[in-house]
């Protein structure tokens, strides 16, 4: 036998057991960059023999947890991708037809793979930096360019959360700038989106704001800062706000569209009606639905309130050289600058996302869109022409992609039974004092589907209909537009070269790369700026995202069709909880604003359902993230800075003193652990115990828990509160600026 054979045996002797085989910390030691020699390089450098011993010296022994966290076993890649992809496999693969503002759509795969699938985009960080971040500069600029055409609008800002609390910031932005001084009235068209209205609902109460809900006609103009109205609205209408905006105009009142993009390449644009903002989603431009997100919302308004726009806005500026070279701008109204004083406390957007709609508009060009939009809107009026004629009702008489059916109970829970046979889910409604059946059409229906709608809404009338037969119709005009004359769009829009110069998936493919490769990602680089990097995003953790069973999802699918994401989410939340301390966790806000914004909220709720509703004095260190005191203001609490000594840390002595100061009214103190400048505060537990003491709560901003899990725990440190980055601590891609 040979050396290297008796070496080998001799190795394969050495291992115990099966179970030291199975490599279970694979994913953790390529995960974790240094090696064994180089830790213990490092250690040796600080005279340290152990990683324990440097987290012994490290993080203060009052809140060290010194236990094992009680998680499930470590897997290696293969067998957490097999695990995830058996719950995938429990989703019920049902055709939403929902709408409500979430489309299926196609994602070109010349976009899917170069920058979904490519981690030269997915990596990238904020581009605080613009000499590393041109390309993804100039593709937010395009999107900025595109929303502005087809709203015809001024000014584009470089996309927000969602469409719902893209609502809430315009009706913030309408108080801003109202000439209506004295108003505090905003009203909601009752046509809006459910999730909207129940966003501005939270908004607006912790603003102060009255709102109104309902019609437009039955409300006194006077009253208002503002209104917002839906279009085309839930119900589908189309219809004209010229009248409407006049009206609010007339009393210095801010008139706010929501408004669906692909729809604007048929119809008249909100801007040339009139509005002051308009606002709405992009997904449907190439974003899957992912049972609610992330997806970029878009935010459109006139160049006189560029100030008091919310999130970030690129603009055009020129180099050292006198060159061409973008540039985030106006950051002055940003909240890593003003703070508590800021427009809004959104810091990461949806930048992964809003690139994918400019690149998915940039691929088809306006007359692509024009076509994607004209067969949704035909196979919408076929669909609805075979209704008519069998009997059914239309709520709408006006409609681009969808439908209100007016049905009788029984027929509603008829067509419900046979759409659940169908594996298709519809809306259910009442308005008014009957019950409706709603239908959307998007991008993916096909004339199969139609004909499957006819079969679950009519039955077996449905075989008489053909889909062939009603499109000739239509073609040689024997029926007439569903859309008035004034509602359709004259103007052009995306007349850039940009826009209709890479149509060819080749073309097309090298403009991205030719875009990734003026930027720095981690395919390059580390990224040494700020604590929002993790510096993997492992390839295991992103190749999910893009399954189907994941991907396809409408939000409002019924929870019973799935089971696989409620398993996901139910044992993610257990390991949330053993991992932070706490006794319940959320999933449900957007980004780490909105998290701190939910968060506040809860302590809010709580001191109110405590009977002590005049503690509204936040206390806040002033090395803390911008995000802290411009969400605390959000929530209606005034802001009181606590002083930092000359190491960055929280001076207990003018702590103690603010607290005191303002104990009757204290509600709550923000910290961030580990701090913003990377320590573990030796005296946290004092600083919360100052707060509890008095009758306030700790809010724990979670960006630095990458540094706490299985060595503190927030709830044991004395945090009532936290967020949880996803982009920090759990790998979600930074995406140049969103999600996060």
């Amino acid at each position: 036998m040979s050396t290297k054979q008796d070496s080998l045996l001799s190795n394969s002797k050495a291992v115990r057991s099966l179970e030291s085989l199975q490599h279970r910390g694979e994913f953790i030691e390529r995960h974790i960059g240094p090696d064994q020699a180089g830790i213990q390089s490092m250690l040796d450098e600080l005279g340290l023999e152990s990683l324990d011993r440097l987290i012994e010296k490290t993080v203060p022994a009052a809140i060290a947890l010194n236990r094992a966290l009680d998680l499930p076993a470590a897997m290696n890649e293969e067998t957490a991708l097999a695990k995830l992809k058996a719950m995938a496999g429990s989703n019920q693969s049902s055709r939403s037809f929902i709408g409500l503002g979430y489309y299926d759509t196609y994602t070109p795969n010349v976009i899917l793979r170069n920058v979904l699938e490519n981690p030269g985009w997915y990596t990238a960080y904020t581009p605080y930096q613009p000499e590393i971040s041109q390309g993804r500069l100039e593709s937010l600029l395009n999107y900025q360019q595109m929303v502005l055409d087809l709203t015809a609008m001024e000014l584009a800002n470089a996309s927000l959360l969602d469409e719902a609390t893209a609502a809430a910031e315009g009706m913030a932005l309408a108080k801003r700038v109202s000439k209506n001084r004295n108003a505090n009235k905003f009203f909601v068209d009752a046509g809006c989106f459910p999730q909207t209205i129940d966003v501005i609902k939270t908004r607006a109460e912790n603003f102060g704001f009255e709102l109104v809900i309902g019609g437009f006609d039955q409300v006194d103009k006077s009253e208002l800062f503002g209104a917002i109205f839906q279009y085309p609205s839930m119900l589908g209408d189309v219809t004209d706000l010229s009248e409407a905006v006049e009206q609010l105009h007339s009393h210095k009142a801010i008139a706010i569209v929501a408004a669906d993009l692909m729809s604007l390449t048929l119809l008249k644009p909100p801007g040339e009606m009139g509005a002051d903002v308009v606002l709405g989603s992009t997904q449907r431009f190439g974003v899957p639905m992912g049972y609610g997100g992330p997806h970029a919302a878009y935010f459109a308004t006139r160049d006189d309130y560029k100030r008091a726009v919310p999130g970030r806005i690129i603009g055009v500026s020129k180099d050292a050289r006198d060159k061409q070279a973008y540039r985030m701008a106006l950051q002055t109204r940003e909240q890593h600058i003003r703070r508590e004083k800021a427009n809004s406390n959104i810091c990461t957007a949806q930048v992964l996302l809003a690139n994918i709609a400019a690149f998915y508009a940039m691929y088809h060009g306006p007359t692509g869109l024009r076509r994607i939009a004209s067969r949704i809107h035909r196979l919408t009026q076929i669909l609805a022409i075979g209704l008519q004629s069998k009997g059914i009702k239309l709520d709408n008489e006006t409609y681009f992609d969808t439908l209100t059916l007016a049905v009788s109970e029984d027929e509603a829970m008829q067509i419900v039974e046979r759409a659940g046979a169908a594996n298709i889910n519809l809306r259910l409604d009442r308005i008014a004092s009957h019950q409706t059946i709603g239908v959307s059409l998007d991008e993916c229906t096909s004339e199969a589907e139609i004909a499957a709608l006819w079969q679950v809404i009519i039955g077996k009338e449905s075989a008489s209909l053909s889909v062939a037969y009603i499109d000739k119709q239509i073609e040689t005009g024997a029926v007439g537009s569903v859309v008035p004359t004034k509602l359709e769009r004259k103007t052009a829009y995306m007349t850039h070269p940009v826009f209709n110069r890479f149509h060819s998936e080749t073309d097309m493919m090298r403009y991205l790369k030719r875009l990734e490769n003026k930027d720095i990602s981690l395919t390059h680089s580390m990224i040494a700026l700020g604590s929002c990097t993790m510096k993997l995003n492992a390839a295991a953790e992103m190749i999910p995202v893009t399954w189907p069973d994941f991907s396809k999802p409408h939000p409002f699918t019924p929870v019973d069709q799935m089971q696989g994401y409620q398993k996901m989410i139910q044992e993610l939340e257990h390991m949330l909880e053993e991992i932070t301390g706490f006794d319940a966790v959320s999933m449900q806000p957007n980004s780490g604003a909105q998290g701190e914004y939910a968060g506040l909220l809860a302590i809010r709720k709580y001191l109110d359902g405590s009977g002590e509703t005049q503690r509204n004095i936040c206390l806040i260190p002033t090395s803390a993230h911008g995000t802290n005191p411009a969400s605390a203001q959000m929530i209606g609490m005034k802001v009181v800075l606590v002083a930092c000594d000359d190491d960055g840390n929280i001076d207990i002595a003018d702590l103690r003193s603010k607290a005191e100061e303002h104990s009757e009214a204290l509600a709550a103190l923000m910290i961030t652990y580990p701090s913003t400048h990377g320590v573990y505060e030796e005296a946290v537990k004092d600083i919360c115990q100052v707060i509890h003491d008095l009758g306030g709560q700790v809010y724990m901003d979670g960006a630095n828990l990458n540094a706490q899990v299985g060595v503190a725990k927030p709830a044991e440190i004395g945090a009532d509160v936290s967020h949880v980055n996803l982009h920090k601590t759990f790998c979600i891609p930074h995406g140049g600026g969103g999600p996060g």
